[in-house]
Order: C-alpha cells, then structure tokens, then sequence
C-alpha cells in the first residue's frame, strides 16, 4: 500500500465513521437513543476505529522503513563492492603490468618490489573485506578496532579521539564513514611515507555539526599539484563526502604532512 493510499484512509476513515453514526443516529435512533448516550458511543467508537487503525498503519509504516532500510544497505554493499573492484583495478592492474614489464627486462630486484607491493595491497584490501560492523559494538569502539588492525598491518603508529556521544551514528553514516577513514588511511600508507597518522571524531563546540580529521607526518605534496591531488583520491572522498551532506577540507604542502577535515550537520541529536 503506497503512501498515498494511507494518507487518504487516514483522511476519509474519520470523517466517514462520525459522519456515518450522526447519519444513522438522526435519521432512526433518535427516538431510541439520547444525545448523551449518541455522544458517549460515537466518542468511543472513534476512540476504538483510531486506536486499531493507528496500530495498522504504524506497522504499516514500519514494514516500509524496514523494506527501505534494507534496500538502502544492499545499495551501500553494491557501490562498496564497486569501490574495491576499482581500487583492484587501478592499483594491483597497474603493478601486475609493471611487474611483467620488469620480469620481461630481467630486473629481478624491481620485480620483487612489485610483488611486495601487490601483497600489501592484497592484505589491506582483505582486511577491508574482513572489518564487517559487529553486532552490539558501537560505531567508536568499530573504528578503534579497526585503526589497531591497521597500524598493526601497516607498522604506522595512529593516535585517535573518537567521543563516546559519536556512537549513535545512524548505519548508513557509518558505512561512508568506514569508506572515508579507509580511503584516506590507504592513501597515508601507499603515498605520506610517514609513521604517525592522527583521527580525531568529536561534535564541534557548537554541537551542532560533527568533524572528522584525519592526519600525518609524512611527505605533504603541492597542493597546486593537480597529479598529485588526484593520486590522493580527493575526487572519491568528495564524492562520499557529498554523499554525507558534509564539507571536506585538505590541506597539505610538501614536507608537512597532510590533514584531512570533514565537517558535516548532526540530525536529531545523531551524526548523519
């Protein structure tokens, strides 16, 4: 049932019910049956009709919630699958092609250089696939989780700050959020060549916006570089960004590391 059709019951039921019964009750029980009684029953009977299709169309409503709910994190699964099958292509393609160019020279050393790359690569993607939300675990202690994992994986320190109030993050928050601290931690390995990286997740001092910032103490690059921004995946952490509602901010030059800041509103007391 559509939502129109809902919101045209919930129109012409009331009216249909008080309407019918003062009909009826004028035109054959007025000798039978007192205003006061006429009153007591149609206050009742509205009360009753209101109560049972109220509860019908709650769970109406939330049948459709659900049904969309559902719909909504098929579609997140979809494009996160996309985002990889993207990332296979661009990164492992590319160094699998470099690595037959180097074999086909006889330059063994670079070779190997290439297979090593392919390994990590294959491992970060691995674990991206691994780091499934778990079930009764909050989004800030999700994202701890995960940024152990990867400095473990890595050998980069990260120090973080996520605020306990940050785990009301609606699902589909989280799983763009999961894919900008991803995103952004992939481009600190593969390109910062530093080993301390910083997130910090809090409410701003309004507390009326959230703010992301994520950081490091590597190389930096030339932000009038257009290469070298587009090697930094800006575009994709735009994109998701936008997706978010939020603002994104880079800053960078080269020798001072780089440092990323999303800003996006809060809804309702929760990041969305």
């Amino acid at each position: 049932m559509s939502m129109r059709t809902l919101k045209w019951l919930t129109i012409l039921l009331p009216t249909l019910l008080i309407g019918g019964f003062e009909y009826v009750r004028h035109d054959f029980l007025l000798d039978s049956l007192s205003m006061e009684t006429g009153n007591l029953y149609i206050t009742l009977l509205t009360l009753l009709m209101s109560f049972v299709f109220a509860t019908w169309m709650f769970k109406r409503i939330a049948r459709m919630n659900d049904t969309l709910a559902r719909e909504q994190a098929k579609r997140a699964v979809y494009e996160e699958r996309e985002r990889l099958a993207e990332e296979l292509h661009d990164n492992i393609a590319q160094v699998l092609f470099f690595l037959n160019v180097q074999l086909t020279k006889g330059q063994i050393s670079e070779a190997r250089e290439a297979v090593s790359e392919i390994d990590h690569h294959l491992r970060q993607v691995i674990f991206n696939l691994r780091t499934v939300p778990e079930e009764g675990a909050g989004f800030a202690m999700r994202l701890q989780a995960w940024l152990e994992e990867w400095s473990g994986l890595t050998g980069i320190a990260v120090d973080w700050l996520v605020e306990p109030a940050e785990e009301n993050v609606p699902p589909s928050a989280e799983v763009a959020l999961f894919s900008i601290v991803r995103e952004a931690f992939t481009n600190i390995r593969k390109h910062s060549n530093a080993d301390q990286a910083w997130l910090e997740l809090a409410r701003t001092e309004d507390g009326q916006r959230w703010r992301l910032r994520i950081a490091d103490n590597g190389l930096g690059f030339d932000m009038s570089d257009g290469v070298a921004v587009n090697r930094y995946g800006l575009s994709i952490l735009n994109k998701r960004a936008i997706d978010l509602g939020a603002e994104l901010l880079l800053r960078s030059s080269p020798g001072t590391g780089t440092e990323l800041i999303l800003t996006g509103p809060m809804r309702e007391g929760r990041m969305s």
